[in-house]
């Protein structure tokens, strides 16, 4: 059966590697966050290895992406998934010239046409992954669906119109008022930013756990009933039940689960 994010947690707590490799790249930024996107690609899939390449990830994902082109894997038959990498806690994602997305759509103009034909797909639920590294060690992560964190595609891309005007004068402007929960900022110049899970979500009780993972409960419970039998039956992951504020309408709160895990290094 294909991977899904309860496999990856599942895989990231029997582990005692949070080394995360220094890839080849045109900077130190880029080196770590390949390397992330290496480390967490062989999490999806349960790899010994986790900061060596594997040859063959075809039972798990339909597309490995680019540097340029969201999205950063597909799983198969199943989610988009974009890999970030902060410095911080508290630091915000650089989008670029991605706006956040709480779905991918097979007609979005940012996806590539291997990305368009990887699978016969319309829409995909998106889930950002956001990693801290410090000194090459895994600090914190989380995941996050989009659905949970970001407002409808339909309000980004309104936004990018209006500014079309700003863009074509070569100005530099930007705009950090633009959904309901005011997370996103748009730039002229630097593209899209959100804030980080971290941040947005301060009313959960997050602080204390190396891995945080927000996801609907009507998604939670699509996953298949062995993998969430594992997580709630393991005495080092907690799961709760919680209520997060609407993307689209902070006065809605939606059901919601999050699943939590402490990241021992010693």
């Amino acid at each position: 059966m294909p991977t899904n994010p309860l496999k990856l947690i599942l895989n990231l707590q029997k582990s005692i590697h949070f080394n995360i490799a220094d890839i080849e790249g045109n900077n130190k930024a880029n080196k770590l966050g390949s390397g992330l996107e290496l480390y967490i690609r062989n999490l999806f899939v349960g790899s010994v290895d986790l900061d060596k390449d594997k040859i063959d990830y075809s039972d798990d994902f339909s597309y490995i992406g680019n540097s340029s082109n969201p999205p950063d894997l597909i799983l198969k038959n199943s989610d988009a998934v974009e890999i970030k990498k902060v410095e911080s806690l508290g630091s915000s994602l650089a989008l670029n010239s991605s706006s956040p997305k709480n779905k991918l759509y097979a007609n979005s103009e940012l996806i590539t046409k291997q990305c368009r034909d990887c699978e016969d797909w319309s829409e995909k639920d998106m889930l950002y992954i956001i990693g801290t590294v410090k000194n090459k060690i895994l600090q914190k992560l989380w995941l996050v669906y989009g659905d949970c964190y970001s407002a409808d595609n339909e309000l980004y891309e309104n936004t990018k119109k209006e500014f079309e005007w700003v863009d074509s004068m070569d100005a530099d402007y930007t705009s950090n008022k633009i959904d309901s929960l005011n997370i996103t900022t748009y730039s002229s110049k630097k593209g899209w930013a959100i804030k980080s899970p971290s941040k947005v979500f301060d009313y959960l009780p997050v602080a204390n756990f190396g891995l945080n993972f927000l996801v609907l409960e009507v998604k939670y419970n699509s996953f298949n009933s062995s993998d969430r039998n594992k997580i709630e039956s393991n005495n080092e992951i907690s799961v709760s039940d919680v209520k997060i504020k609407d993307p689209n309408n902070p006065a809605k709160l939606l059901d919601a689960k999050l699943i939590q895990l402490c990241l021992n290094k010693n």
